[in-house]
């Protein structure tokens, strides 16, 4: 197990659940009265400075976790180093050839007016 995983910095995500909202339409938003908070570790992905007035920062990261990532989906948010994402990408399986490297991986952009 690499010193990366081992260790890893803290990340809280708020896992996606389905409510029904004043009209009655199921809609999905983040669980933020159940925070799960695992270590991951990150991989740079891409990113691009905005240099214009009007143009956005974008920030991409792939996080990497031990830990099971059921519920966590489009709709569902992370705050990694202090900073609020977004989920970008569902999570992805790594099944690996042993115990030790099986994880979990999220691509994951940093939110907007926050950097």
């Amino acid at each position: 197990m690499s010193h990366q995983r081992r260790r890893g910095q803290k990340a809280t995500i708020w896992r996606t659940i389905t409510i029904t909202d004043n009209r009655g339409n199921e809609v999905k938003v983040a669980d933020e009265a159940n925070p799960w908070i695992v270590k991951a570790w990150e991989i740079p992905q891409r990113s691009a400075k905005a240099e214009v007035p009007g143009q956005q920062k974008i920030n991409i990261i792939r996080l990497g976790v031990q830990a099971n990532l059921e519920g966590v989906e489009l709709w569902s948010r992370v705050v990694f180093k202090g900073k609020p994402y977004d989920v970008v990408t569902p999570p992805a399986y790594h099944h690996g050839s042993s115990r030790h490297v099986r994880h979990w991986s999220i691509d994951i952009r940093e939110r907007p007016n926050h950097g």
